[in-house]
This record gives C-alpha cells, sequence and structure tokens, in this order.
C-alpha cells in the first residue's frame, strides 16, 4: 500500500462518501492530507466538488472530450463581457463553450475583477444628465464668487418606521449557512418626519399623526411655521439682511402652485436643484443617513415614543454634524462636473 498512487476519480470518491456523511469540505480535506500526503487534493478542488455535490451532480469521472479544448481570442471574450458585465462565470463559459476553470484562468489572466455594483436612484436620461451637470456647474461658479452656504436652509422629509430592524454579519464556517433576518415590513406603523435645517443646526421640524402625508397645501402651512421659526432662531438674517436660500427637492408638493406663490411673499430664494439628484441633497447624502444608523434595532411602541427620539437624536448632534453637512455641498457638485453629470461613487 505504500506505493499506492490514488487517480482522481478515487479521491473524489472518497470526497462523495464523506459528503454523504454529512462532513464539511475542510474537514473531508484534512483527512485526506493525512491519509495520502502530497497526494491529496487541494482544499480549493475539495470545496468545488462539494459545490457540485450539492446541486445534484455526483459524476466524478472525467468527463470525455472530444479533440483540445476550445479556446478563444480574448478580443471575443472582452465583448461579451462588455455587453452584459454581470454574467457569471458559468454563463461566460457557456456561451464560449469552454468550461468555467478556463474561463476562472483568463479573468485572472486579464487581472479582472467582480466587483458589486451600487445602487442610483434612477436611471438618468440625457436631459436628466444635461441638467445635473448645468446646475452643479453654476452653484460651484456662484460659491466661488461670494460664498452662500451660510444662507442655506435645506428640508426634506424622511418616513420612521417603528420596527427597524439591522441585518448582521456572522462568522461562519465554509458551508454553513448564515442566519437570515426578515426586512422591515414597509406597510407596517410608520410616521413622516418633516425636518428644516442650516449649517447651525435643526430649525423647525414635524412629525405628522399617523398615516398623515404631505401635501401641498400642508407643505405651505410648515413654510409658514418655518418662516416665525426662523425669525426666533436666525435673527441673523434680518440683522444682516441676508435673504434665506431655500434648498428642497422637486417633489410634488414642494412646487405645488401655492407653494410658488408664498414663497414669493417671502422673498426667500429656492437654490437651483435638478430633478433625480439626492446626492446633492444634504438631508438624502447627510442626515438622513447619520439618521437611518441611529435608528438601527430601535423599536418604538407610539408616536409619543417616536417623537421622544427624533428629540433626542436631535439634541445629539452639536454643532460641528451640522456645519459639515452643509459645506460638503461645493465637494458634492464638483463631484458631479467631473462625473459629466452622472452618478458619482
Amino acid at each position: 500500500m505504500s506505493n499506492f498512487v490514488p487517480n482522481k476519480p478515487y479521491l473524489r470518491g472518497i470526497l462523495l462518501h464523506y459528503f454523504i456523511q454529512k462532513k464539511s469540505a475542510a474537514e473531508a480535506h484534512r483527512i485526506l492530507v493525512e491519509t495520502y500526503g502530497d497526494h491529496a487534493l487541494s482544499e480549493r478542488t475539495c470545496r468545488d466538488w462539494f459545490n457540485r455535490f450539492k446541486n445534484d451532480d455526483f459524476h466524478i469521472q472525467d468527463r470525455e472530450r472530444s479533440g483540445a479544448p476550445k479556446k478563444f481570442e480574448d478580443e471575443e471574450f472582452e465583448t461579451l463581457l462588455d455587453e452584459d458585465p454581470c454574467q457569471t462565470q458559468s454563463e461566460v463559459a457557456k456561451s464560449l463553450g469552454v468550461d468555467r476553470t478556463t474561463v476562472s484562468k483568463r479573468l485572472t489572466a486579464l487581472g479582472m475583477i467582480q466587483k458589486e455594483g451600487s445602487w442610483v436612484p434612477y436611471d438618468l436620461k440625457p436631459r436628466d444628465v444635461e441638467r445635473r451637470l448645468f446646475a452643479c456647474e453654476q452653484l460651484l461658479q456662484r460659491q466661488k464668487r461670494k460664498g452662500f452656504l451660510h444662507r442655506i436652509v435645506t428640508g426634506d422629509e424622511k418616513w420612521i418606521y417603528y420596527d427597524n430592524p439591522k441585518r448582521k454579519k456572522s462568522w461562519v464556517k465554509p458551508g454553513q449557512a448564515v442566519a437570515s433576518t426578515p426586512k422591515r415590513n414597509i406597510h407596517g406603523s410608520k410616521l413622516l418626519l418633516c425636518i428644516w435645517w442650516d449649517q447651525l443646526g435643526v430649525v423647525y421640524y414635524e412629525l405628522l399623526q399617523p398615516n398623515q402625508t404631505i401635501t401641498g397645501a400642508l407643505y405651505r402651512l410648515q413654510l409658514m411655521r418655518l418662516s416665525r421659526a426662523l425669525k426666533a432662531k436666525r435673527p441673523q438674517y434680518n440683522e444682516r439682511h441676508d435673504k434665506v436660500i431655500l434648498q428642497h427637492d422637486n417633489a410634488r408638493p414642494h412646487v405645488a402652485s401655492a407653494v410658488k406663490t408664498y414663497l414669493e411673499t417671502l422673498k426667500w430664494e429656492v437654490l437651483p436643484h435638478p430633478p433625480y439628484s439626492p446626492d446633492i441633497a444634504p438631508s438624502d447624502y447627510y442626515l438622513f443617513r447619520s439618521m437611518t444608523h441611529g435608528l438601527a434595532e430601535q423599536h418604538f411602541t407610539s408616536y409619543e415614543d417616536t417623537k421622544k427620539w427624533v428629540d433626542s437624536w436631535i439634541a445629539s448632534k452639536d454643532l460641528l454634524f451640522f456645519q459639515r453637512g452643509i459645506q460638503m455641498l461645493p465637494e458634492r457638485w464638483e463631484k458631479v462636473v467631473a462625473s459629466d453629470g452622472q452618478y458619482f461613487n
């Protein structure tokens, strides 16, 4: 037996035996190494075969091949990936008529890696891209001529759910299942937060009652309350004779005719904001992102409970927090320009 050299089908048979015995690929590899030393299959190969067995592929013999393995040109390979860069290695291999291992080796040789794409708010049309680019170029030029960030009051709305589960990462062994976390029920209890802030902090906010949503008429009333709050909390606007610059998005209630008319009476300026651009809206890219992080694993039982948390969260943020959120605007305008109007990473 000391001269016995196991071949690959023999070792695969042993792997299949350990698979049926409910052993892990790592454990099976360890036993093979202890028994056959340098002749054992690699741990990577053991994992690959265990994955085949899990997919009900129990064929352990080398499959017959007609003639030499098919080769392909890099140009053909790259063209296929350009058409759909999200294809799996198996899908690429099937299209080229080669095995997956060949595709894997070629990807490595070309220095290509697989990265998960990020979600974007909207599939921008050419007109949207043009508007984003033009608006950001104009805002940057204006900021360079005379800074106006200190005059910006920005606002938006955010749903706050009663239940806020947090998906957790777990340390597991290869092949071991990970505990799942149920998604939040989007139809569950929730309240709409309407909030306005500047680089000095929150100026005014409302937490709407259950089942209450924003309308043009309600938004106009909120702007009236915001105006009173500004006079009380930010007297420097009147002292410096500075005009308030309101930054809000193009949601339907924000651009209702009654709202536009009222803003004219206030003599506030509305900062240009291109459609589909939460990446340059301070509440979206900054305030709400921080708030969402704070909400993780929070569970509310009532309106009062939720409002108490919102009050506490706002009180926990210092002046530098709000300054940072507003002062990031030019940096984000520059990124839009550098991306030629597209969303940036």
